[in-house]
C-alpha cells in the first residue's frame, strides 16, 4: 500500500492555474522579487489559452499604435458600456483600460512575451458608439518549441481538430495561405515550406515545433515564468483554502501522491479556467444544457470550476446575473478514429462566400458572419421552444473545394472519410442534401432559392451578411461586390451539424479592479485574488471583440501580480535577453 505523505512548504504567492490569468499573475509577481509557485491540476500547462485562437482586445495598446492605429481610453469605455449594459462594472473596467496598454508593454520589454498586431481585424460590433473596425486586438507571436527545451512535453499540445497532420496553423496570412494553395503560386510555396519545415521536425523530434495562436502565447508565457523561478507543478490540484482570521494564508495541494500544504506571505490568486466542465453549475447556469447533447465544451477537461469553489468556500461570490454565463461558440462534433469525438469550434468558415446556417426546418436565423457568441444567441432565440439548440451549415461543392468546412480541409484533401464517418452530410441535390441530414427538404429548398436570389444584387436582404467590417475580415475579398455572398448552385450540396459550445465561461468571482476577490457584502477577502476565468468577466456577459477574454486575462493577472507586490514595489530591471 502506497503511503501518503504531507508536508509544508512556504512562498510569497500561490497561483492556481496555468492559463494566461495564472501565468500572466506567477509571472508579473516573480518578476517584482515575489517567490511563486504556480500549481496546475491538469498534466499540461497553458489552460484554454492552449487551445485559443491567441488574440488578446487590449484597447489603445502600443502593438497596434506601431502599426498606426489611434484609439483611447474614452472611446473604448463607450464601447464597453454599450456592450456591457446594465452589468457594466466601471471600477473593472477602469482598471481593465488603464492597466491594459501597461500589461502588454511590461511583457514585451521584460519577459519572452512578444506580440504583434491585427490591426484589420475588426470589434465584433464596429458601428456601436465608440466600436472600431480594427486595431484593438493583438497577438503572440509564433514561438519554437526548442525554446522551452524538454519543459516542452508539459505544454498542453492543441486541439488537434484545429491543426492539419499536427501542423499549428496560424490565424490571418497564414491561414490565407493554405486556402489559396491551389490558386496561387505563392500561396502554393509558401505552404510547401511549411509542410517541409513540419516534416523536418516530425523527423527530428516527432512532433510539430513552430508554435502558433494560443499555444504560442501560453509558451511564451510558460517560458517567462521559468525564466524568473516560479515553481511550476503539474498534476497538482488545489484542494482547499487555507483561511485564518478570514484572510487567505494559503492552499493544500495534492501532488505526488500526498498533500502539500503552501502557506503565503502575500496570497493566493485563483485561475483555474472557469467551470466548461463542470456539469452541475453548467446545468444551473447554462439553460440549454439539460442533457448530455445539450453543451459541447472544447474547454481542458480538468475546467471543472475548482477556482469557484475554492472561493465560495472562502467567503466569495459567483455572478450570477449576466445574460450569458459564457462566450458562446457554434461547434460540430468530430469523430475520432478508435471511438468517441473530437470538437470544432466553428470561428471564420461562417462568413466565407456561400454558406448559409439553417434550423431543422431548413429556415436561416442569422447573419452567419456575425461573431460566434452572437450567432448562438441568435440560434437560442431562433429555435423552437422545448427543441435543442442546433442548427446545419450548408455549402455546395465549389465552397467545399476552396474553403473546406469545419474539420473538412479545402481540396485537394479528400472529403469521403469525413463523409463515412458521418460528419459531413452531402446531397446530390438541395432536397437530398436535407433527406439526409435531417432538415426538412421543401424549407431547405426555398431558403436556398431566396439564397441565391439576394447574392445576385451583392445584398444580402434577409440578415445583412457581408454588411459589417467584421463580416466582411472573415470573408474572401475576392467575391464581389460583397465578400461575404455566393451562390450555392453546383451539386454536390454539403452539410455538418453544429452545437452550442463556449470558448470559456463569464460567470467567475466577483472581484473588484485590483483583482481581490469579493465577499457577499461586496468586501475584499485579505489574501485571495482571481483572474482569467475564475474572474467574473468584465464584458457583463456580451462579446465585444476578438480577444476578450485572453486580454482581460493577461491584464488582471499582471494588476494582481503588481498587487501582490506592493503598489510601492520597484520595478525590476528588464531583462536584456527578452525575446
Amino acid at each position: 500500500m502506497r503511503r501518503t505523505m504531507s508536508k509544508t512548504v512556504e512562498c510569497d504567492v500561490l497561483v492556481v492555474g496555468s492559463g494566461a490569468g495564472g501565468f500572466a499573475a506567477a509571472v508579473t509577481a516573480a518578476s517584482h522579487g515575489l517567490s511563486v509557485i504556480l500549481a496546475e491540476k491538469a498534466e499540461f500547462v497553458g489552460g484554454t489559452t492552449a487551445y485559443s485562437g491567441g488574440f488578446l482586445w487590449v484597447p489603445n495598446n502600443s502593438v497596434s499604435r506601431r502599426d498606426g492605429i489611434q484609439d483611447s481610453i474614452e472611446a473604448a469605455r463607450t464601447y464597453l458600456r454599450h456592450e456591457a449594459g446594465n452589468h457594466f462594472n466601471a471600477d473593472c473596467v477602469d482598471a481593465f483600460l488603464a492597466n491594459g496598454p501597461e500589461a502588454v508593454d511590461f511583457f514585451e520589454t521584460r519577459t519572452a512575451v512578444t506580440f504583434e498586431a491585427a490591426s484589420a481585424f475588426s470589434d465584433y460590433h464596429p458601428t456601436a458608439p465608440g466600436g472600431r473596425s480594427g486595431g484593438r486586438s493583438i497577438k503572440a507571436r509564433n514561438f519554437r518549441g526548442e525554446d522551452l527545451g524538454d519543459e516542452l512535453k508539459r505544454l498542453r499540445p492543441p486541439l488537434p481538430e484545429l491543426t492539419f497532420v499536427g501542423l499549428m496553423i496560424g490565424s490571418g496570412p497564414e491561414l490565407k495561405h493554405f486556402f489559396n494553395v491551389t490558386r496561387s503560386l505563392a500561396s502554393a510555396l509558401y505552404v510547401g515550406g511549411r509542410l517541409a519545415s513540419h516534416a523536418r521536425d516530425l523527423l527530428k523530434s516527432g512532433r510539430g515545433m513552430l508554435l502558433t495562436n494560443g499555444n504560442a502565447l501560453a509558451a511564451r508565457l510558460f517560458r517567462s515564468a521559468l525564466d524568473l523561478g516560479v515553481d511550476v507543478w503539474t498534476r497538482a490540484p488545489a484542494t482547499g483554502l487555507i483561511v485564518e482570521d478570514g484572510a487567505v494564508r494559503g492552499a493544500t495541494i495534492g501532488k505526488d501522491g500526498g498533500t502539500v500544504t503552501v502557506r503565503t506571505r502575500r496570497g493566493v490568486v485563483l485561475a483555474a479556467g472557469g467551470f466548461p466542465q463542470d456539469k452541475a453549475r453548467r446545468q444551473a447556469f447554462f439553460p440549454h444544457d439539460r442533457d448530455d447533447d445539450g453543451h459541447v465544451s472544447p474547454a481542458p477537461a480538468g475546467n471543472t470550476g475548482d477556482g469557484l469553489r475554492l472561493g465560495e468556500e472562502a467567503g466569495a461570490v459567483v455572478e450570477d446575473s449576466y445574460p450569458n454565463a459564457a462566450a458562446w461558440v457554434p461547434v460540430s462534433r468530430v469523430p475520432r478514429k478508435g471511438g468517441g469525438f473530437g470538437v470544432f469550434p466553428h470561428f471564420i468558415d461562417r462568413a466565407k462566400p456561400g454558406l448559409i446556417a439553417v434550423l431543422p426546418n431548413g429556415r436561416r436565423f442569422v447573419n452567419e458572419a456575425n461573431s460566434y457568441h452572437d450567432f448562438v444567441q441568435a440560434l437560442f432565440a431562433a429555435k423552437a421552444p422545448g427543441a435543442a439548440a442546433r442548427a446545419f451549415l450548408v455549402v455546395d461543392k465549389p465552397f467545399l473545394k476552396r474553403f473546406g468546412l469545419g474539420f473538412v480541409k479545402p481540396f485537394p484533401v479528400p472529403v469521403g472519410p469525413n463523409v463515412r464517418s458521418g460528419y459531413l452530410k452531402t446531397g446530390r441535390t438541395v432536397a437530398e442534401l436535407a433527406r439526409n441530414a435531417g432538415i426538412d427538404p421543401a424549407g431547405l429548398e426555398d431558403t436556398v432559392a431566396a439564397w441565391n436570389r439576394d447574392v445576385r444584387t451583392g445584398e444580402d436582404k434577409a440578415f445583412g451578411k457581408g454588411s459589417t467590417a467584421y463580416n466582411r475580415f472573415n470573408g474572401d475579398p475576392e467575391f464581389t461586390p460583397n465578400p461575404c455572398l455566393a451562390p450555392i448552385a453546383t451539386g454536390p450540396f454539403y452539410a455538418v451539424e453544429v452545437v452550442v459550445g463556449d470558448l470559456g465561461t463569464f460567470a467567475g468571482l466577483k472581484s473588484d479592479g485590483h483583482a481581490r476577490v469579493l465577499d457577499g457584502q461586496g468586501r475584499p477577502i485579505p489574501g485571495l485574488y482571481a483572474a482569467g476565468n475564475d474572474m467574473a468577466s468584465i464584458m457583463g456577459g456580451n462579446y465585444p471583440g476578438g480577444g476578450i477574454t485572453l486580454g482581460p486575462a493577461l491584464t488582471f493577472g499582471y494588476i494582481a501580480g503588481r498587487h501582490l507586490a506592493g503598489a510601492a514595489a520597484a520595478d525590476a530591471p528588464a531583462r536584456p535577453d527578452a525575446a
